[in-house]
């Protein structure tokens, strides 16, 4: 991809000024990162903000006992750190493939976002939507959902967000291995394969290693919404 390509992933930018998106750009850098690689960490102070121009990051935090409990799987576009104004959060960002970032100092951020409103507001935009994600994921999380509507959900939305069409149907271009969704569901290795297995058959889902497909997104949508199958509800 081209730099005035990677430049255009992000959307915060695009209502800037010219004089915003110059300095913007003249003031970070940009940082290849390998897979496996954490580029923040919970209570350890960054000075970046890390904006992810290619590639997938995925943002967890440990429970009480250390369990992992992933909450967003970010790509291109988005942010990785948890708070614009504090330099530690209680979140880690770990890449999930090889990823391509930018990195600027959160005191240039913020002097740009007092000499420009308008980045301002995109960048509070941004957060009021990502809050969003959280509320709805954790809706999704108690316990009057069943595991397989949940994992529905999920996978729904990584659908959405990192689907690719397929003769199978709609591929989530994600490596998803029953650990990673163990961790996204917060529930033992044992439950999710069980899960998995349930959606399977239902052929709501197609698994080929650490791929998932969804052959029919309207039917794997309908599911989600109301726990039976279409063809068991309209016989």
């Amino acid at each position: 991809m081209r730099r005035d390509e990677q430049f255009r992933q992000l959307q915060i930018l695009d209502s800037c000024g010219a004089d915003t998106v110059e300095r913007f750009w003249q003031s970070g850098k940009m940082m290849t990162l390998p897979k496996g690689q954490l580029c923040i960490r919970a209570r350890e102070e960054t000075p970046n903000i890390f904006f992810i121009l290619e590639g997938k990051v995925q943002i967890y935090n440990l429970t009480g006992c250390g369990k992992k409990k992933i909450l967003f799987v970010l790509g291109r576009g988005h942010i990785a750190n948890e708070s614009l104004l504090e330099r530690s959060g209680s979140v880690f960002c770990e890449t999930m493939e090889p990823c391509l970032l930018y990195a600027l100092r959160q005191r240039v951020l913020l002097e740009l976002m007092e000499k420009d409103f308008q980045l301002t507001k995109e960048l509070l935009y941004y957060q009021e939507k990502k809050i969003w994600r959280l509320e709805h994921q954790l809706k999704n999380t108690v316990g009057s959902i069943y595991l397989e509507r949940k994992l529905a959900a999920k996978l729904l939305k990584l659908a959405r967000d990192f689907g690719v069409p397929t003769e199978q149907g709609r591929m989530i271009d994600v490596e998803l291995s029953i650990t990673f969704l163990s961790d996204f569901l917060g529930v033992p290795r044992e439950t999710t394969s069980r899960v998995c297995r349930k959606l399977t058959d239902y052929g709501l889902i197609i698994m080929n290693k650490k791929k998932i497909c969804l052959p029919d997104t309207e039917r794997m949508i309908s599911f989600y919404k109301t726990g039976v199958l279409p063809d068991k509800l309209s016989s």
